[in-house]
């Protein structure tokens, strides 16, 4: 019976992400491209701009700093050591072209879903800004059911199983470097993890602000380490990148299609953009400029830092140091290059880099999820309490177990999130484009983008009321 259900559940993965998703995701990321003028290019250093204000908030919302780092915490995780290794493995060096590629693309979708996030964002019991796909797939769309369905796929996925895949692959990177047997790394994830979510929204924006530009600096000054080392290699690597993305190189002649695939798959499954799941954080803050569209700028500045930057520094680890070909693959293949350049130590900095990575992520899923839940029971207290208890329980569960079927069957429930969210953004596209060309409108009039709801009497009565008035 279980092997029925795991080849049925093989073939929906199949399905999904192999005919449906990822070319969705390539497709939506062209079209928002498109439409709104290649805004990730022309307006790149407008990002940067935005982020110097991002720092502000109110009794309401995060900053839009923290909602930046909490969605990074959730997209910066093993995908982006162990991930951009297995695209090496099997698409060879062109696939991180296609990787960069992805992500330039994303960059537009992410700003769509972010931006419609901040719009249609509501308080919750506490006051606190709630908001994200399931919030514009009701509000926007009057599509309720919409709104559940995607808040129970995403919940599956982000909420219990992914977490307990990050904890085991910190159990297992801490049993390999240090011997710490994985029951007792379970616990100690457990408990930091319930000292966190416990605390809610602000302590987990707090640990985001604090962690992510951490272990994002510390990876990064070592792949940087690493370049410096190898100077003189950066042309010829750079050249086998490209040449080897069209088939050129005759080490990959014939592998331009297992390139760009799993140049592309990874490149997604890293960054997230279209996914639905960083918009959930994205809502939370109070942006400035006090505009929707300024947190979009902000969520493109993620999708960025993801692929461009961190796994384009694992890319430079395992391309650089050149690692006879073996059995090593995913993050033994970058331990292997690692210690390779930098010494017995890099096996250790690897180990407290995965915990890190895998650690912020679990702690982002859970916010994305208890998101999700309030949505679906409009924050119960007793409900929280329970969903709490239930992530942790995975939590542990995850660090001492494997179970590839659960992990799967996750897959086929995030591939449906994705869906539900891309077609619920095609379908308010045109309102993300008009709130776009007000911002820059007003940009270009030397004005402060403010928004008023009053330009939009499509939108103005499903807005949260105090949310966007006398802004």
């Amino acid at each position: 019976m279980q092997e029925m259900a795991t080849q049925v559940v093989d073939v929906l993965n199949g399905l999904i992400w192999g005919k449906v998703l990822i070319w969705l995701l390539v497709g939506c990321g062209l079209y928002f491209s498109a439409r709104l003028g290649l805004i990730q290019l022309r307006h790149f250093g407008h990002i940067f701009s935005v982020l110097k204000g991002s720092r502000q908030s109110d009794g309401a919302g995060i900053s839009s700093f923290q909602a930046l780092c909490t969605s990074l915490a959730a997209r910066v995780g093993t995908g982006n050591i162990a991930g951009v290794a297995v695209a090496i493995t099997l698409g060879g060096p062109g696939a991180i072209f296609w990787m960069w590629v992805i992500a330039l693309v994303g960059m537009a979708t992410g700003f769509v879903e972010a931006t419609l996030a901040q719009l249609f964002k509501v308080r919750d019991d506490q006051g606190l800004f709630r908001g994200g796909p399931a919030y514009y797939m009701e509000k926007g769309l009057n599509a309720r059911w919409m709104g559940v369905l995607f808040s129970v796929f995403l919940i599956i996925a982000f909420g219990f199983v992914f977490n307990s895949v990050q904890a085991n692959t910190i159990s297992g990177a801490m049993q390999g470097a240090f011997n710490v047997p994985v029951w007792a790394s379970g616990l100690g994830i457990v408990l930091m993890t319930a000292l966190i979510i416990f605390g809610g929204l602000r302590a987990i924006a707090r640990f985001s602000e604090l962690a992510v530009p951490f272990m994002a600096g510390a990876y990064l000054i070592v792949a940087i380490t690493v370049i410096l080392m190898n100077l003189g290699e950066i042309p010829s690597v750079l050249a086998l990148i490209v040449k080897s993305a069209f088939g050129l190189h005759e080490a990959a002649a014939g592998a331009l299609g297992a390139a760009i695939m799993n140049g592309f798959k990874r490149g997604l499954f890293s960054n997230e953009a279209g996914m639905g799941s960083a918009p959930n954080a994205a809502a939370s803050a109070t942006p400035y400029p006090p505009h929707p569209v300024s947190q979009g700028y902000v969520q493109m500045a993620g999708v960025f830092i993801d692929t461009m930057l961190i796994c384009t520094a694992s890319a430079a680890i395992i391309l650089l140091a050149k690692v006879p070909a073996g059995d090593a693959q995913g993050i033994m293949l970058v331990q292997q290059a690692l210690t390779s350049e930098v010494g017995g130590w890099g096996k250790y900095f690897l180990a407290v880099m995965i915990l890190f990575f895998a650690f912020t992520s679990i702690v982002a899923n859970y916010f994305y999820a208890e998101n999700c839940l309030v949505f679906l029971e409009h924050n119960h207290p007793a409900g929280l309490l329970v969903f709490r208890l239930a992530v942790l329980g995975m939590v542990m569960f995850g660090a001492l177990a494997s179970l590839p079927f659960v992990w799967s069957l996750a897959d086929v429930s995030m591939g449906l999130m994705a869906i539900t969210n891309l077609v619920a953004i095609l379908l308010l596209s045109n309102l993300a484009l008009k709130l776009a060309r007000d911002y820059n409108m007003q940009r270009q009039a030397g004005k402060l983008p403010t928004f008023d709801a009053s330009h939009y009497p499509e939108v103005q009565a499903k807005l949260e009321p105090g949310i966007w008035d006398n802004r």
